[in-house]
């Protein structure tokens, strides 16, 4: 979403409740998104602001340009979450960290963290270089298993965001989803979202813009899954993957 839609869907989502807006460079909508936070009479202090910085953009100089721009767009001196969108080709990791940890240092982001990081990846960044994260964010949902990347985030304190927490629609039109959603009497999307939020460490990001699917996605809190539920999910294909991009790295390294 992007302009006076993205404007108006994240106001509203506001007004109905919720307080964590996930936005990025590369979405190109943080204006767009700095203008509902102004237009809104939620204080920024009681919402989770977080934002991305693009892969090409990690050596240090265009890091800190980057994060500089999204907090003018934005309206804001600070946001809550820092990610590096997914990691760079042929670049200088090491010295990218220590620019995401001086940037939280200087106080332009609260806590900082890496998405699309796979798990040796994501051990070289915290275990070799010591990096002080605070969250991974990668796609996860009920095709698709983390459970390593889980562990590891679980051992070290750090949150698992689930991008594409619905699939982009595959999750709620799986059979055993949608007989779980018959048998509670809710939706199959909110099944699939409940699955992730029972889970320790596990937050959702679904995509809404409407006030029905906004007030949908935040009564799934609600629905309240049983281990005949959870075995049935267990039962799904794990290895289903939506969100892989040329420039993906290699998902198992």
């Amino acid at each position: 979403m992007i302009g006076s839609e993205c404007t108006q869907a994240v106001r509203q989502a506001l007004d109905v409740g919720y307080r964590h807006i996930d936005t990025a460079t590369a979405y190109e909508n943080e204006a767009a998104v700095g203008q509902a936070l102004r237009d809104s009479d939620v204080p920024r202090e009681q919402i989770h602001l977080t934002t991305k910085v693009w892969w090409d953009r990690l050596e240090p100089n265009a890091m800190r340009q980057s994060l500089e721009d999204s907090l003018r767009a934005l309206g804001t001196e600070q946001v809550d979450l820092f990610h590096i969108h997914w990691p760079g080709k042929d670049w200088d990791l090491a010295r990218s960290i220590d620019t995401l940890v001086a940037l939280r240092d200087e106080g332009k982001a609260r806590h900082i963290g890496v998405a699309n990081f796979p798990l040796g990846l994501l051990h070289q960044v915290v275990e070799t270089l010591g990096a002080p994260l605070s969250a991974i964010q990668v796609e996860y949902h009920v095709l698709l298993s983390q459970q390593p990347l889980l562990d590891f985030a679980r051992r070290h304190d750090l949150l698992l965001t689930a991008y594409t927490p619905l699939a982009r629609g595959q999750a709620a039109a799986q059979p055993v989803i949608q007989a779980i959603a018959r048998k509670h009497g809710v939706l199959p999307s909110q099944v699939a979202l409940k699955w992730l939020l029972d889970q320790d460490g596990v937050a959702a990001i679904p995509k809404a813009s409407s006030r029905e699917n906004q007030l949908a996605n935040l009564a799934a809190l609600t629905v309240q899954l049983d281990d005949e539920d959870r075995a049935a999910i267990a039962g799904l294909p794990k290895d289903q993957r939506v969100v892989s991009p040329p420039f993906a790295p290699d998902w198992n390294s």
